[in-house]
Protein backbone atom coordinates (compact mmCIF):
# COMPACT_ATOMS: atom_id res chain seq x y z
CA UNK A 1 0.00 0.00 0.00
CA UNK A 2 1.50 3.29 -1.10
CA UNK A 3 1.51 6.25 1.23
CA UNK A 4 0.03 9.52 0.09
CA UNK A 5 2.15 12.65 0.00
CA UNK A 6 0.32 14.10 3.04
CA UNK A 7 1.00 10.95 5.06
CA UNK A 8 4.68 11.04 4.17
CA UNK A 9 4.92 14.72 5.08
CA UNK A 10 3.24 14.02 8.43
CA UNK A 11 5.65 11.16 9.16
CA UNK A 12 8.66 13.30 8.24
CA UNK A 13 7.39 16.14 10.40
CA UNK A 14 6.82 13.82 13.38
CA UNK A 15 10.24 12.22 12.99
CA UNK A 16 11.87 15.64 12.70
CA UNK A 17 10.23 16.75 15.96
CA UNK A 18 11.47 13.63 17.76
CA UNK A 19 14.97 14.08 16.35
CA UNK A 20 15.10 17.68 17.52
CA UNK A 21 13.71 16.93 21.00
CA UNK A 22 15.90 13.95 21.86
CA UNK A 23 19.48 14.57 22.95
CA UNK A 24 20.27 10.84 22.60
CA UNK A 25 19.43 8.87 19.47
CA UNK A 26 20.53 5.38 18.49
CA UNK A 27 20.07 4.00 14.97
CA UNK A 28 19.58 0.23 14.89
CA UNK A 29 19.15 -2.56 12.35
CA UNK A 30 16.44 -4.98 13.42
CA UNK A 31 17.05 -7.57 10.69
CA UNK A 32 16.32 -11.08 11.90
CA UNK A 33 13.96 -10.15 14.73
CA UNK A 34 10.59 -11.85 14.75
CA UNK A 35 7.38 -9.96 15.39
CA UNK A 36 7.33 -11.46 18.89
CA UNK A 37 10.84 -10.17 19.60
CA UNK A 38 10.04 -6.73 18.15
CA UNK A 39 6.98 -6.50 20.40
CA UNK A 40 9.05 -7.51 23.42
CA UNK A 41 11.74 -4.97 22.53
CA UNK A 42 9.15 -2.18 22.18
CA UNK A 43 7.71 -3.08 25.60
CA UNK A 44 11.13 -2.93 27.21
CA UNK A 45 11.84 0.44 25.66
CA UNK A 46 8.44 1.74 26.78
CA UNK A 47 9.14 0.60 30.37
CA UNK A 48 12.46 2.44 30.24
CA UNK A 49 10.73 5.61 29.00
CA UNK A 50 12.33 5.33 25.56
CA UNK A 51 10.69 5.71 22.14
CA UNK A 52 11.39 3.19 19.39
CA UNK A 53 10.40 4.00 15.81
CA UNK A 54 10.86 2.04 12.60
CA UNK A 55 11.27 4.41 9.65
CA UNK A 56 11.75 4.17 5.93
CA UNK A 57 15.22 5.38 5.06
CA UNK A 58 14.05 7.89 2.45
CA UNK A 59 11.70 9.53 4.96
CA UNK A 60 14.36 9.37 7.69
CA UNK A 61 16.86 11.12 5.42
CA UNK A 62 14.34 13.91 4.74
CA UNK A 63 13.62 14.33 8.46
CA UNK A 64 17.33 14.33 9.35
CA UNK A 65 18.05 17.00 6.73
CA UNK A 66 15.16 19.14 7.97
CA UNK A 67 16.48 18.77 11.53
CA UNK A 68 20.02 19.65 10.33
CA UNK A 69 21.46 16.35 11.57
CA UNK A 70 24.05 14.78 9.29
CA UNK A 71 25.47 12.21 11.71
CA UNK A 72 23.62 9.24 10.19
CA UNK A 73 24.03 9.76 6.44
CA UNK A 74 26.34 6.76 6.08
CA UNK A 75 24.26 4.25 8.10
CA UNK A 76 20.78 4.62 6.63
CA UNK A 77 20.73 1.42 4.62
CA UNK A 78 18.58 -1.64 5.16
CA UNK A 79 15.95 -1.92 7.89
CA UNK A 80 16.32 1.05 10.22
CA UNK A 81 14.80 1.86 13.58
CA UNK A 82 15.45 4.90 15.75
CA UNK A 83 15.75 4.73 19.52
CA UNK A 84 14.97 8.11 21.12
CA UNK A 85 16.47 7.96 24.60
CA UNK A 86 16.01 11.63 25.49
CA UNK A 87 18.51 12.80 28.08
CA UNK A 88 19.17 9.30 29.50
CA UNK A 89 21.58 7.51 27.12
CA UNK A 90 22.50 4.74 29.57
CA UNK A 91 19.01 3.32 30.12
CA UNK A 92 18.35 2.80 26.41
CA UNK A 93 21.83 1.35 25.88
CA UNK A 94 21.18 -1.12 28.72
CA UNK A 95 17.89 -2.22 27.13
CA UNK A 96 19.65 -2.81 23.80
CA UNK A 97 22.56 -4.68 25.41
CA UNK A 98 20.29 -6.89 27.54
CA UNK A 99 18.08 -7.70 24.57
CA UNK A 100 21.09 -8.49 22.36
CA UNK A 101 22.34 -11.01 24.95
CA UNK A 102 19.01 -12.81 24.80
CA UNK A 103 18.44 -12.75 21.03
CA UNK A 104 21.59 -13.76 19.20
CA UNK A 105 23.06 -10.21 19.09
CA UNK A 106 20.03 -8.53 17.55
CA UNK A 107 19.25 -5.67 16.97
CA UNK A 108 22.57 -4.26 15.89
CA UNK A 109 23.43 -0.66 16.61
CA UNK A 110 24.55 1.20 13.50
CA UNK A 111 25.46 4.50 15.20
CA UNK A 112 24.35 6.89 17.88
CA UNK A 113 24.17 10.55 18.71
CA UNK A 114 24.67 11.61 22.34
CA UNK A 115 24.45 15.35 23.08
CA UNK A 116 25.33 16.17 19.49
CA UNK A 117 28.36 13.86 19.35
CA UNK A 118 28.37 10.80 17.09
CA UNK A 119 29.07 7.55 18.93
CA UNK A 120 30.03 4.17 17.56
CA UNK A 121 28.30 0.87 18.36
CA UNK A 122 31.22 0.03 20.67
CA UNK A 123 30.69 3.27 22.59
CA UNK A 124 26.98 2.49 22.93
CA UNK A 125 27.99 -0.90 24.37
CA UNK A 126 30.32 0.87 26.84
CA UNK A 127 27.45 3.18 27.85
CA UNK A 128 25.36 0.11 28.68
CA UNK A 129 27.92 -0.87 31.33
CA UNK A 130 27.58 2.43 33.20
CA UNK A 131 25.13 2.80 36.08
CA UNK A 132 21.85 4.56 35.29
CA UNK A 133 21.00 7.97 36.69
CA UNK A 134 18.88 6.39 39.45
CA UNK A 135 21.69 4.00 40.41
CA UNK A 136 24.16 6.90 40.58
CA UNK A 137 21.81 8.90 42.78
CA UNK A 138 21.38 5.90 45.10
CA UNK A 139 25.17 5.47 45.29
CA UNK A 140 25.62 9.16 46.08
CA UNK A 141 22.96 9.01 48.79
CA UNK A 142 24.66 5.94 50.29
CA UNK A 143 28.04 7.66 50.21
CA UNK A 144 26.60 10.67 52.04
CA UNK A 145 24.66 8.56 54.52
CA UNK A 146 27.70 6.78 55.97
CA UNK A 147 29.60 9.88 57.14
CA UNK A 148 26.38 11.48 58.38
CA UNK A 149 25.59 8.42 60.49
CA UNK A 150 29.10 8.52 61.91
CA UNK A 151 28.73 12.20 62.75
CA UNK A 152 25.39 11.55 64.48
CA UNK A 153 27.03 8.71 66.42
CA UNK A 154 29.87 10.99 67.59
CA UNK A 155 27.42 13.69 68.66
CA UNK A 156 25.31 11.14 70.49
CA UNK A 157 28.40 9.82 72.30
CA UNK A 158 29.46 13.34 73.32
CA UNK A 159 25.96 14.07 74.56
CA UNK A 160 25.93 10.83 76.59
CA UNK A 161 29.34 11.71 78.11
CA UNK A 162 28.12 15.22 78.96
CA UNK A 163 24.97 13.85 80.63
CA UNK A 164 27.10 11.31 82.53
CA UNK A 165 29.43 14.07 83.75
CA UNK A 166 26.48 16.18 84.91
CA UNK A 167 24.99 13.17 86.70
CA UNK A 168 28.33 12.46 88.44
CA UNK A 169 28.57 16.14 89.47
CA UNK A 170 25.01 16.06 90.82
CA UNK A 171 25.72 12.83 92.75
CA UNK A 172 28.98 14.32 94.18
CA UNK A 173 27.18 17.44 95.39
CA UNK A 174 24.33 15.37 96.84
CA UNK A 175 26.90 13.35 98.88
CA UNK A 176 28.67 16.51 100.08
CA UNK A 177 25.49 17.94 101.52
Amino acid sequence: MKMKREQKDALVSGLKERLMQSSTIYVTDFTGLSVKHMTDLRRRFRRAGVDFLVAKNTLAIRALREASIDAFDDVLEGPTAFVFAGSEPVGAAKVIADFRRETDNKPTVKAGLVDGKRVTPEEVHQLSKLPTREELLAQAAGALQGPLQGFVGVLSGLLNQFVGALEALRAQRADAS
